[in-house]
């Protein structure tokens, strides 16, 4: 019944068409924020005096007048009820790498015994969701439970279905952030200004600095009958067995390659709908992977950039169900082939329109940007094993390291002229300025081909924190995650560089140096210093490791021991310093951090015992018991000599699905005493160690011996959906 309902669900999975796509009439730039309440629906809906308030709140990070705000409420409220909304919700980012909203409706008793369509600024501003239910790591109890959700201006409110979806921040009754939204909107005030202070020294015009983001989202597609035949994508995000298919992506035929039909139909979908949220997709293709597929949108403010991110994910998920499929944005759902990552460009703009990480074209504009290449390179030598913490997780873990994705050692790329220049400043005994070469042309001798402009940097797609010309672009983060966590760290670094840096050239013009000297003679000094984290080789090469750790890099891989490097004494300085978070909050984090994956491993084992147990054990021995009966059968017509000598084969067989069933009940015995082991220790954070050390090794053993049964058992008899049909889109 089982293998009959199997091969059901992959026959239904291959038979499955494009859903049709309608799209609207009018062009993308004309019904791009349908659903947002945008600074045009601000200036139609707002009275001019509050629109100016909002305006100079969102622009200018002033702050935020409570008496304007039931303006703004009835303004939304007026916006929303003609798109067709009734409720309102406040949607928040919570420790859990999702999102949460509560929905209220518009509604109030009239006193007449009646209702009336009601939404006050009070409500805009402020709700009380149960701190006490979301990850906080101790710092909220059942009994203690309040919270308050509060309106960020600086991120538009939303419409999804017929609900109005406030962005907000999250935090305790006692002032600790329990979200991401807040330590991130702290890490761009403190980045900002540090950024704005040294700029003062090559421009007199810039009065804010803002941080860039554009993120690339990875994702695999799967057919809805095939994952709903898998229990362990069902429950995990990720298959916990399963033999490589014969053919997965040794071809390197699916990279940019022609994108199937029901995929082609599903991204044209989640366009539209995600361009009518705002959200500027522009770039869309096949990945490496089978299956696997990206979506890239224009940079945009970081803060805007991580809720549209959040936003998107959501939004992925519900469109892919409407075509049949299911997304997975786990790191590595599949063994043996690329996993996905969220990689994160980081740049910094000035409001006088420079990018403060590009090249100019004067040796003064080059000084700036060498100061703020080299400033960038500190913080993430001085912090590379926290930046590593931002970004590892249970199932990021899995990614790194693995001939696909960056390693588990953060270490920069800067291409040949830019290391040359660093290296040459660094060398020279004279406080000289210099100049950059710009993009050079490149002739192919093909006629009808025009010159190509070569960029002055290559690209290498091992290193974690690469430089791509004009931005830093942090390949480490996973698929599934916040991209808010690993831009709280890096924020909070760069910002400790930067004002490190502003003291130290400071000190030196107060001395009565010149002001070119001061900077380079720093320079010099910052060069030096964060030599060791350049890194232009292969990172994926055993040397690598060697030299990293000669070099005082962290390269430690184990999940939880990594998360130790937030409660570093230079860390908890670094974010206390620069107002991100202070020791209190930091410590909650990592609570919540080693707590989380000890649940993620925990549900893994769970379901992968059950699995050996109630499929792989009773499939294998089935078709053992086939094989005895042939066995048996055999010595009933042929020549005892014959018959031995014909059932060679399976009498091998019999033996090894014997040996390799006992083996997995022993060890799925063993992993079952590990997790009992491992939750009698108190402390999380051993316990995280030990579900690291003792559990997962038994996981990997027991896959080790599920996938050598696939190859020998039936294909007939085999329950579970395959590799060759799960990664597969036909």
């Amino acid at each position: 019944m089982a293998n009959n309902l199997r091969f059901q669900v992959v026959e239904e999975a291959f038979k499955k068409r494009a859903v049709e796509v309608q799209a609207p009439a009018e062009r993308p730039s004309e019904y791009f924020g349908k659903y947002v309440f945008n600074k045009e629906k601000m200036y139609r809906y707002l009275p001019k005096t509050v629109y100016d308030k909002m305006i100079d709140v969102m622009d200018n990070g002033a702050s935020l007048d409570r008496s304007i705000a039931d303006a703004v409420a009835d303004g939304m409220k007026k916006w929303a009820m003609e798109m067709g909304v009734t409720h309102y919700t406040h949607w928040f980012q919570p420790l859990t790498e999702g999102t949460a909203e509560k929905h209220d409706a518009f509604v109030e008793h009239d006193g007449k015994g009646g209702m009336i369509e009601k939404f006050s600024g009070k409500l805009l501003v402020q709700q009380e969701p149960d701190a006490s239910s979301f990850p906080n790591g101790g710092i909220r109890n059942t009994f203690e439970a309040r919270g308050y959700s509060a309106w960020d201006p600086t991120s538009p409110v939303f419409i999804i279905d017929d609900t109005l979806c406030i962005p907000t921040i999250f935090i305790a009754y006692t002032g600790e952030a329990l979200d991401y939204k807040a330590p991130l909107l702290r890490s761009l005030h403190a980045v900002g200004k540090a950024a704005k202070d040294v700029c003062q020294y090559f421009y007199n015009d810039v009065t804010k600095v803002q941080v860039n983001l554009g993120w690339e989202q990875e994702y695999f597609l799967v057919d809805e009958g095939l994952y709903s035949a898998r229990p362990d994508l069902l429950m995990t995000g990720r298959t916990l067995m399963g033999h490589e298919s014969a053919k997965n992506q040794q071809m390197d035929d699916h990279y940019f390659g022609t994108i199937p039909d029901r995929v082609q139909a599903f991204m044209k979908d989640l366009e539209i709908q995600a361009l009518e949220l705002a959200i500027p997709v522009k770039t869309r293709h096949n990945e490496v992977a089978p299956n696997q597929f990206e979506l890239a949108p224009i940079y945009e403010e970081c803060n805007l950039a991580v809720d549209h991110n959040m936003l998107l994910m959501s939004l992925m998920k519900k469109v892919a169900r409407n075509h049949g499929f299911r997304v997975l944005l786990h790191e590595k759902p599949f063994d043996g082939i690329n996993g996905s990552g969220k990689h994160n460009n980081w740049s910094l703009s000035a409001d006088n329109g420079v990018l403060l990480h590009a090249p100019g074209k004067t040796p003064e504009e080059n000084l700036r940007f060498v100061t703020f290449i080299v400033e960038t390179l500190m913080a993430v030598y001085r912090h590379n094993g926290l930046l590593k913490a931002s970004i590892m997780s249970a199932t990021n873990a899995h990614r790194l390291g693995g001939n696909e994705a960056p390693p588990a050692i953060i270490s920069s790329f800067l291409g040949t002229q830019l290391t040359e220049l660093l290296d040459h400043i660094e060398q020279s005994d004279k406080n000289e300025l210099f100049n950059l070469k710009g993009k050079q042309g490149m002739e192919i001798d093909i006629p009808q081909i025009p010159d190509l402009i070569v960029d002055n940097t290559d690209r290498n797609r091992t290193s974690p924190f690469a430089f791509t010309g004009n931005r830093f672009e942090f390949r480490a983060p996973g698929s599934s995650v916040n991209c808010a966590s690993a831009m709280i760290a890096l924020n909070a670094s760069m910002a400790e560089a930067l004002n490190s840096f502003k003291e130290r050239v400071d000190k030196k013009i107060q001395a009565g140096e010149n002001q070119v000297s001061a900077l380079l003679e720093v320079l010099k000094d910052d060069i030096k210093t964060c030599k060791p984290i350049r890194f232009d080789g292969n990172g994926y090469s055993d040397e690598w490791v060697k030299e990293a750790e000669r070099r005082g890099l962290d390269i430690e891989r184990s999940c939880p021991v990594v998360f130790e490097h937030y409660l570093d004494e230079s860390s908890v300085r670094m974010f206390e310093s620069t107002k991100v978070m202070n020791r209190k909050e930091l410590l909650a984090r990592n609570e919540v951090k080693w707590e989380m994956y000890v649940k993620t491993v925990q549900i893994e084992a769970r379901v992968l015992g059950d699995l050996a147990m109630n499929h792989i054990i009773p499939v294998s021995t089935h078709y053992q018991s086939q094989l005895i009966k042939n066995v048996q059968g055999m010595k009933d017509v042929f020549s005892t000599d014959k018959a031995d000598r014909l059932s060679n084969r399976n009498m091998k067989l019999i033996e090894e699905i014997a040996e390799r069933t006992e083996k997995i009940e022993q060890l799925v015995e063993e992993l079952t005493d590990a997790r009992r082991i491992a939750n009698r220790i108190e402390s999380i954070h051993e316990r995280a160690i030990a579900y690291h050390d003792t559990v997962c090794p038994k996981m990997e053993a027991i896959r080790s011996e599920i996938d050598k049964l696939e190859m020998i058992v039936e294909d007939g008899l085999w329950t579970l959906p395959k590799y060759r049909e799960l990664l597969f889109i036909r």
